[in-house]
């Protein structure tokens, strides 16, 4: 059998450039018809590991992690808006929207590796936040898009109270920054060439089509 291009992508639930990032190597893939060539691995990344229970404004948070005013916020997420939608992605920014704690959906993430469904939960989380206003830190909401993804809520939530699926979360995350990673997403092929940021879908099929050329030609 031939062996798959292995894609590591290290990003988190709540941002957007890693939701950008990953349709844009999706439309890639698709577009050179190589979906079945490539295998993608998620890996955790917390934009926010502090972030309280009760979460915070992403307006107030923003302003005060960044420096940004409210003026380049809005034209910021009108950006993210127009990119989603030529994406097939709906970005939906309110007022009263929070950056929230994403490590239990982290540990959840890692649950769904086991069972090939972590891309799929992935894209289910990334759209209850941006598109459906819902909170990934919330363990009601986390059940209910276990489910929906059909993977067993009931057993996948016992993962939550275990203390090594939460210490192999915080192990994994110590790893990649130990590798160098500081910002998100990084994608990195076979272990070896890495990709950063939400690069433009061209980009993703040169590299795409160059490493897979070089696989061939070793075969």
């Amino acid at each position: 059998m031939e062996n798959k291009l292995k894609i590591d992508i290290v990003s988190d639930v709540v941002c957007p450039w890693c939701t950008i990032g990953y349709k844009r190597l999706e439309k890639a893939l698709n577009e050179l018809e190589i979906v079945d060539k490539v295998g993608i691995e998620w890996h955790p990344f917390e934009l926010n590991p502090n972030m309280p229970v009760e979460g915070q404004n992403v307006k107030e948070h923003i302003t005060e992690k960044y420096g940004s005013s409210l003026d380049q916020q809005k034209e910021s997420e009108q950006r993210m808006i127009d990119i989603g939608e030529e994406l097939g992605f709906t970005f939906d920014y309110f007022e009263e929207m929070k950056m929230v704690n994403t490590f239990e959906a982290h540990v959840l993430l890692e649950y769904a590796k086991d069972f090939g469904k972590q891309t799929e939960l992935k894209m289910a989380l990334t759209t209850a936040f941006f598109s459906d206003r819902k909170d990934v830190s919330d363990r009601a909401i986390l059940q209910e898009i276990l489910s929906e993804v059909g993977l067993n809520a009931e057993e996948a939530m016992t993962q939550l109270e275990q203390d090594e699926p939460r210490s192999h979360v915080k192990n994994e995350e110590s790893y990649w920054k130990n590798l160098g990673v500081t910002s998100v997403p990084t994608f990195v092929f076979n272990q070896k060439n890495a990709l950063t940021g939400a690069q433009p879908v061209d980009v993703f099929k040169k590299v795409l089509l160059e490493l897979l050329d070089h696989s061939n030609n070793k075969s």
